[in-house]
């Protein structure tokens, strides 16, 4: 997807180009997040051996995004870990945080997209994340990359003020299956949606019932490695109620990519994500799960 662009006084838009990012390395107002691991098979080993000059890393699966208590595995971590994890990399509340994934898969996507999340839920206003990653970065080979460690910067803990809306918790969920207030939106495969695939983090497979559903890898586009077009990716969602939306996968991390497309980039209003998702709600046997075909379609 071609990012949108803007001028340096302008309000930085949730995705920016390679070029646009060229333009500006070395800009303090600018911290740059090198987000890779084991999810694009690179990792710290990968950040050594090549990056962006002046970025960070900062692992997506081991350096603390996502938090685990009991069977789920990508809740938001608590104020005091996220003050750590974003003063650890030299973030401040005046300064943009640029996201640089690998660009090579829509799960790759979706890690930076829950890192996008995950900053606005600590009530960073400045965030956006690189269009196509490292892999735009380096198609054009006249732009600069370095290896090694990159000094640190010095950490001072961050003034996390955790934000409400985009964030479902249980609650919510409870609140939309007894009153229909909400779309429940299933980002995964079809044969997780049915209850033929299991997550290992869930208890039982299965949905929430009622749920709708869109396979996150669908909003990608593989052979650009990035987003589709916004004219598809509203195509790709028109189906769906102009209600409120709560998100949801396994662990709430495919689930970051319709976020952040709903939300971010087709600007729909009272888009959250239940970053516990299906690993959190069926830790609990009372909690109702729906398996088979798509019950509203029957009848």
């Amino acid at each position: 997807m071609p990012a949108p662009e803007a001028a340096a006084t302008d309000t930085v838009p949730p995705l920016v180009s390679a070029d646009w990012l060229a333009q500006r390395l070395g800009d303090p107002a600018l911290r740059l997040i090198d987000i890779r691991s084991v999810v694009d098979g690179g990792g710290r080993g990968a950040y050594l051996t090549a990056h962006i000059p002046g970025a960070v890393h900062s692992d997506y699966v081991e350096d603390g995004w996502r938090a685990t208590i009991g069977m789920a595995t990508g809740l938001l971590p608590e104020p005091e870990a996220l003050a750590t994890l974003l003063g650890g990399i030299g973030l401040t509340p005046e300064q943009t945080a640029v996201v640089i994934a690998a660009g090579t898969s829509a799960g790759d996507f979706a890690a930076a997209a829950r890192v996008y999340w995950t900053l606005r839920m600590a009530g960073h206003a400045g965030v956006t994340i690189l269009d196509g990653g490292m892999a735009a970065w380096t198609a054009d080979p006249a732009r600069p990359m370095v290896g090694g460690p990159s000094k640190r910067p010095q950490a001072q803990p961050y003034p996390v003020v955790i934000a409400s809306g985009p964030r479902a918790e249980i609650p919510r969920v409870v609140r939309a299956l007894a009153t229909d207030d909400a779309v429940l939106l299933d980002t995964r495969a079809l044969s997780f949606f049915e209850g033929r695939s299991q997550s290992p983090q869930a208890r039982v497979p299965g949905r929430l019932p009622g749920a709708f559903r869109l396979d996150h890898t669908t909003l990608w586009d593989a052979a650009t490695g990035r987003l589709k077009d916004k004219p598809t990716l509203e195509a790709l969602v028109s189906a769906l109620p102009r209600a409120p939306v709560v998100t949801y996968c396994n662990t709430g991390h495919q689930a970051a990519t319709p976020w952040f497309v709903l939300s971010e980039i087709l600007g729909w209003p009272d888009v959250s994500l239940y970053d516990g998702s299906m690993s959190e709600w069926t830790a609990e046997p009372s909690r109702p799960v729906a398996t088979g075909p798509d019950e509203r379609k029957r009848g």
